[in-house]
């Protein structure tokens, strides 16, 4: 008789080796060898799967009809695959209903404490059962549990047969190296990936098909906005260097630009840029070009011009709920400082977080400045302006920033506005984020 058996983040089958040429598996094979198993007419012991009864799932929520339609095609495909919506279009919603479908024992998966207690809370209260919670210090394991990425992968061993769904939370965090024992240790047969932008790598693209499934449903922020989402105007802003920082900003990044210019070298991607920094541990030259780009940039991303004109703003919108991103911590105090306004980066404490965002949530504070912290993980129906000082080229960061405002309310219009340093490399990257 053939024994299936969970090992430590393994599929162990004792005496099949001659059905699937291994006796050691990747647990999320699992399905997949129970499966060649029964197509090989063996008879087997399936002593793998440990997952708990699960309580009956059941919540009030209605879905909207691309809510509807998500968990409707995720289901065709095997409940397996991902599912792409904006912020603010309720994924979690799809990820309830998917739950409803299975009645299983489910794990989700977030990348931040702030979202494992944001799911939990929502979890209870659709389902009207105790949820578990996973991360910063809690191991409450119950049939429905919400982890952080972090401590999943390093429980895959001990729990990776306790459930039988996973869903992934930003589920574009799974291909990282850490994160992917999450996938792999884990024999849950169903899974549900949810996020707001995908990687375009294609290698990126083929490990979440394998890990998860691939992509079954998606909607961009321009199908929703103004009916599901709040309609929404990006401003982009244009501010000139002031002559000093124009200066300075000139001398630093020729000596860049003269040093890409004598090797012959062009930065054309993420790789290519790579390449440079790493060159910059052994080529002196090549780091003083680094710490030259550097200088200009800061200067561009942090323009005394660009906290003018935030002011201005501020002044013209007392009443708006706002979120002000920048890219570096720095800038962060810098306002935080000159402008009273709570600011949060990850050095800021759970509690002293959670107690910044619930001020936000019920209107004590208007405002809050933020660096990348917040691009996951705030759930403000009235926030209604944004502003991005600065930030990445990465078109995910702006979409997760734009979808901070964009929770629909009766009459709200939501407005970014990105200040870009005119005349600078940051209006190249101003231009890549938003696909342009």
């Amino acid at each position: 008789m053939i024994t299936v058996r969970f090992d430590g983040g393994s599929v162990v089958v004792e005496g099949g080796e001659v059905f699937l040429g291994s006796s050691v598996i990747p647990a999320y094979r699992y399905s997949e060898v129970l499966e060649r198993l029964r197509e090989a007419g063996a008879e087997f012991r399936d002593e793998a799967s440990e997952s708990p009864l699960c309580p009956h799932l059941e919540s009030s929520y209605e879905p909207r009809d691309y809510q509807s339609e998500a968990v409707e095609a995720w289901a065709r495909a095997g409940c397996r695959g991902v599912v792409v919506l904006p912020t603010g279009a309720g994924k979690t919603v799809v990820a309830i209903k998917a739950m409803e479908r299975l009645q299983a024992s489910t794990l989700v998966v977030v990348p931040t404490l702030v979202l494992v207690e944001q799911w939990r809370e929502t979890l209870q209260s659709a389902f009207k059962i105790p949820v578990g919670s996973l991360g910063g210090g809690s191991e409450d394991i119950r049939p429905v549990t919400v982890s952080t990425y972090d401590s999943a992968a390093l429980r895959a061993g001990s729990l990776g047969n306790r459930f039988k769904l996973i869903v992934f939370d930003e589920v574009h965090h799974l291909p990282a190296q850490t994160n992917r024992r999450i996938a792999t240790g884990y024999t849950a047969p169903y899974r549900l990936g949810l996020t707001a932008t995908l990687s375009e790598d294609e290698e990126a693209l083929v490990d979440l098909a394998d890990l998860v499934g691939a992509v079954v449903y998606e909607k961009a922020v321009e199908e929703l906005a103004g009916r599901h989402l709040s309609g929404y105007t990006v401003r982009t802003v244009q501010i000139p260097l002031a002559p000093e920082e124009r200066a300075e900003y000139e001398r630093q990044y020729s000596i860049y630009r003269g040093f890409l210019q004598r090797r012959g070298l062009r930065i054309r991607s993420p790789r290519d840029y790579l390449r440079f920094v790493q060159s910059s541990g052994v080529d002196p030259e090549a780091r003083r070009a680094l710490l030259a780009r550097n200088a200009a940039m800061d200067l561009a991303l942090n323009s005394g011009a660009k906290i003018q004109y935030l002011s201005r703003l501020l002044e013209s919108n007392p009443a708006s709920k706002t979120i002000i991103f920048t890219r570096h911590n720095k800038l962060v105090y810098r306002i935080s400082r000159e402008f009273l306004i709570p600011s949060i980066t990850h050095q800021t404490g759970r509690e002293e977080r959670e107690e910044i965002l619930s001020k936000f949530r019920d209107g004590t504070y208007r405002r809050i400045v933020t660096s990348q912290v917040l691009d996951e993980g705030v759930d403000v129906p009235d926030a209604s302006m944004a502003v991005i000082l600065s930030g990445t080229g990465s078109s995910r960061e702006f979409i997760q920033r734009l979808g901070r405002i964009l929770r629909k309310r009766e009459g709200k219009e939501a407005v970014l506005f990105e200040l870009v340093s005119q005349d600078t490399a940051e209006t190249r990257m101003s231009r890549r984020r938003k696909g342009a």
